[in-house]
């Protein structure tokens, strides 16, 4: 998939767990697990911006576009 999740990064450089994110934007940690794998086939603009503001960041700082090289 062309579309990568730095999700997993931002948390890092945050310092946030899985868990206190999960609670913070009011997602499940299963759900936000599937969002950090890249295994999600859509992502809500609410959630998007909920993330943002926890983490402090753009989107493009947790989306990246990589051509699909076939």
């Amino acid at each position: 998939m062309p579309i990568i999740v730095n999700l997993d990064v931002m948390m890092a450089k945050r310092k946030i767990s899985s868990n206190e994110l999960a609670e913070k934007i009011e997602i499940t940690p299963a759900n936000l697990s599937i969002l950090k794998t890249g295994k999600a086939k859509a992502v809500r603009f609410s959630t998007l911006e909920r993330l943002c503001e926890v983490l402090d960041c753009q989107p493009g700082d947790l989306l990246e576009y990589k051509e699909d090289k076939k």
